[in-house]
């Protein structure tokens, strides 16, 4: 039974049997039946099933069940169209994409007779499967779900796109805008960073101890290291080597070694001065602790005159 959207539906059902049969009406499935927009029963007894202002929603299939106790029961199964012309739903009218990218438009229709459903572009070119377009329709008793996805979005491929659906009661659109997305800038920072090496210089003075005697430099030489490792022992710390012996002795042996050494040293000098080493002034001596001594003013004249003594030597 085909009956137009918004219309009044009546149907009947009759059985016959000993004893009468009692009708039942029921929607298959076990759904319940919408007597009005605001009644809805799980069954109706009696041989008419009246539905008024019925929409898509009533349509399916409905059981009429006659039964008097005497198994089996006896059904008839009728099944209820509601025709109506296309309708459209899109969830998203503006989607936005960058070039490059693909992107799917999509919208669903609902219609019967079942329509015919397809895409254009600007109203003029009709869409079909393709390297760039893709269409796909899934149907779902009234309702189609329609899909268009663009490949590798271009300029061109800007604008507005119609899903269309129409059957014998009539025809409708509906419409897409699909606009540029910008492409994200990407910023590139360069970072310079400039190292500082200090170079710093250190200069270290080796100061060398120098005795004087007289007129004399005295250099001293290193001892030797004593069988004590440098060190006398706590009972001799009043006490040190003789520099003739060798031996410790007493502070005031000490002093007398040391005014020796300066008697030595004078009588170098006189002996310089009166032209010791072969009639020429001594440049230094040599002392018995091992220390060598030089005069300070005859050590540059004694190496001149040295130098000329020679040159004449050699004439």
């Amino acid at each position: 039974m085909a009956v137009r959207e918004g219309g009044n539906v009546s149907m009947q059902c009759a059985a016959s049997g000993f004893p009468t049969p009692s009708i039942t009406w029921r929607k298959e499935g076990g759904l319940s039946i919408s007597l009005s927009p605001n009644t809805d029963v799980s069954a109706v007894n009696g041989p008419w099933l009246n539905v008024s202002k019925v929409n898509r929603l009533h349509m399916g299939a409905y059981l009429c069940i006659a039964s008097n106790g005497i198994p089996p029961s006896v059904s008839k199964r009728i099944m209820l169209v509601i025709q109506f012309p296309p309708m459209i739903w899109i969830q998203n009218q503006l989607v936005g994409a960058q070039e490059g990218q693909s992107v799917t438009l999509e919208c669903t229709s609902e219609a019967y007779p079942k329509s015919i459903d397809y895409w254009t572009k600007d109203k003029t070119t009709i869409i079909s499967n393709g390297t760039k377009y893709h269409t796909d329709l899934k149907d779902n008793a009234y309702k189609t779900h329609m899909k268009l996805t663009i490949i590798s979005v271009t300029l061109s491929d800007y604008g507005t796109y119609q899903c269309v659906s129409k059957n014998s009661l009539g025809e409708t659109d509906g419409t897409i805008k699909l606009y540029a997305v910008p492409k994200p800038t990407t910023t590139t920072t360069t970072t310079t960073t400039t190292t500082t090496t200090s170079t710093t210089s250190t200069t270290t003075t080796t100061t060398v101890p120098t005795s004087v005697s007289g007129r004399w430099w005295t250099t001293e030489m290193p001892k030797k290291s004593s069988k004590f490792g440098g060190k006398a022992p706590a009972n001799e710390v009043d006490r040190r080597p003789s520099k003739k012996t060798g031996k410790y002795q007493d502070a005031a042996d000490v002093k007398n070694d040391d005014e020796d050494q300066q008697q030595s040293s004078r009588a170098a000098a006189a002996a310089a001065a009166a032209g010791d080493n072969n009639g020429r002034p001594a440049l230094s001596k040599k002392h018995k602790n091992g220390s060598t001594s030089v005069h300070p003013a005859l050590g540059v004249t004694a190496a001149v005159w040295i130098i000329i003594t020679q040159r004449i030597f050699s004439l």
